[in-house]
């Protein structure tokens, strides 16, 4: 396909094909263990305008949001690990939601997440957001302690507890790379 690399993933959880652009920029086509390589790439080529869009919008975020340099992740560090935390337990008291632990780490795919545990991890890299998408992220995994997955009930119960909001924050989130 076009100037981009397809990485497909077999899965045994999923149950359809899905197809994700990463915000390092790969291309991802997640099947079901039982799918047709052949014909899932087949379908992913059906949506070729879908994936150079998104891949558009990337490098757009990414130009916006250069990396950072290592003294400034080491100082971004610091302060998340004070910060986050904190942000955690406030928003887990407001809303009732509980969690286990809570670690900081360097993660560059994802804001933040959650084991079946209850455990919660969230990117170093969300110290640098706005404190209401860092409390939207915080929310995001609390809900995900109740829903581990992103099912109808999961969204609304993200939604109850941003005040109808979910699907607003989550679009200026999308504004931001975790880096």
């Amino acid at each position: 396909m076009g100037e981009y690399n397809i990485e497909v993933v077999r899965s045994r959880r999923a149950r359809r094909i899905s197809l994700r652009v990463t915000p390092a920029g790969e291309v991802r086509l997640t099947i079901p263990w039982w799918q047709s390589k052949a014909a899932a790439l087949r379908w992913a080529e059906g949506r070729r305008e879908w994936i150079e869009s998104a891949l558009e919008r990337v490098r757009h975020r990414r130009e916006q949001h250069p990396p950072r340099s290592e003294e400034q992740i080491e100082a971004l560090r610091k302060v998340a690990k004070v910060k986050l935390p904190a942000m955690l337990d406030a928003a887990s008291r407001r809303t009732g939601l509980r969690y286990g632990k809570v670690t900081v780490r360097k993660t560059h795919s994802r804001w933040g997440s959650c084991t079946r545990e209850g455990n919660i991890s969230l990117s170093l890299f969300l110290a640098a957001l706005p404190d209401e998408l860092i409390e939207f992220v915080c929310i995001h995994e609390l809900c995900h302690t109740v829903h581990h997955n992103h099912s109808a009930e999961f969204h609304a119960l993200v939604n109850k507890h941003t005040g109808g909001m979910e699907k607003e924050l989550q679009k200026r989130l999308k504004t931001y790379l975790p880096r």
